[in-house]
């Protein structure tokens, strides 16, 4: 498996600790799933061994965007995604699982010791699909704008964090992208997204 850095978002650390509303897409047997390859993708790099990458099933063959997160003694150990669908999910969350171990230059490298005691969370977001200014619910949606090439998202979070209503949300994605705050009336596309997060705290 090879990592493709610069694909890969690294997120900042209030948002890899905040927790997104959205609904439970994936049942317990699949988060469990997730999860443990999240371990054994960081493992098999620390032992360098590979690890197999085909989905075993269709729900894990969907193209999805996805965040892992790590944590060491509770403490956050990185944090890397991607935020728009590349690979299937199961690629994905192998990857950015590796990523946020060895790849998030605001940590040094986990080590084989550690990583028996590692935590591991996951973001999966939800398909993008168009969405009317109205509909936006702050806490529940994730935002994208785009126009004339350039692109701005903004995970659903960080409105929570920042105590924004629908307006300055809509206006501060168009600010990601580069655009005029306004650009949402001007044409820009305008899509959402869900995250559902899960990690290993809720299955112990």
């Amino acid at each position: 498996m090879s990592l493709q850095p610069e694909n890969i978002t690294a997120a900042p650390a209030s948002s890899c600790n905040s927790a997104a509303a959205g609904p439970n897409e994936f049942t317990p047997e699949e988060r469990a799933i997730l999860l443990q390859l999240a371990h054994e993708s960081i493992l098999s790099a620390l032992e360098h061994r590979e690890i197999s990458l085909t989905p075993p099933s269709p729900h894990f063959s969907e193209p999805r965007g996805a965040f892992t997160t790590i944590y060491f003694q509770r403490q956050l150990r990185g944090c890397v995604g991607y935020v728009l669908p590349v690979f299937s999910l199961y690629r994905t969350v192998a990857e950015t699982a590796r990523a946020a171990a060895f790849e998030d230059t605001r940590f040094s490298p986990v080590s084989l010791p550690e990583a028996p005691a590692l935590e591991v969370s996951l973001s999966i977001l939800s398909p993008l699909k168009a969405i009317h200014p109205e509909e936006i619910e702050i806490g529940v949606h994730g935002l994208v704008v785009a126009d004339s090439g350039r692109r701005g998202l903004l995970l659903p979070q960080v409105p929570v964090e920042h105590h924004w209503d629908r307006l300055t949300f809509i206006e501060q994605t168009c600010h990601k992208a580069g655009l005029p705050r306004d650009a949402w009336q001007q044409g820009a596309t305008l899509e959402a997204f869900t995250a559902e997060v899960f990690g290993d705290r809720e299955t112990k």
